[in-house]
């Protein structure tokens, strides 16, 4: 995983709509062992998911996580929903790591960027 202080601070492209966004909000518990390894993992195996879009990731001083998945297609967002991998990460942030999330899904109709040059 790369250090939050050596990341690339640019935030996922606008893509044509529609497509689906997938925002997990979370804060943590102070118990984090093995967190970081499986972010990591989940982040490359996500990738292997035809439809997948990308990522951002935002974290507030005061501790409020916010992860942004992008995919093409509710079948895409369907499959991650469903791998068995996922799931048991899901289930081990249900018992060790998160404090509390949320989760919104939404289809995206207007999207638009910037980019200085």
């Amino acid at each position: 995983m790369i250090n939050d202080s050596e990341a690339p601070v640019t935030p996922v492209e606008a893509f044509e709509p529609p497509y689906y966004v997938a925002v997990f909000t979370t804060v943590r518990t102070q118990e984090q062992s093995g967190y970081r390894e499986t972010n990591a993992r989940m982040e490359d195996l996500v990738k292997d998911i035809p439809g997948y879009l990308g990522i951002d990731h935002a974290q507030t001083p005061g501790g409020l996580g916010i992860t942004v998945g992008y995919f093409r297609d509710g079948e895409a967002l369907a499959q991650w929903r469903g791998n068995a991998e996922h799931r048991a990460a899901q289930q081990r942030g249900r018992d060790e790591w998160y404090e509390s999330y949320t989760l919104h899904v939404a289809k995206v109709e207007r999207s638009h960027g910037f980019r200085r040059a």
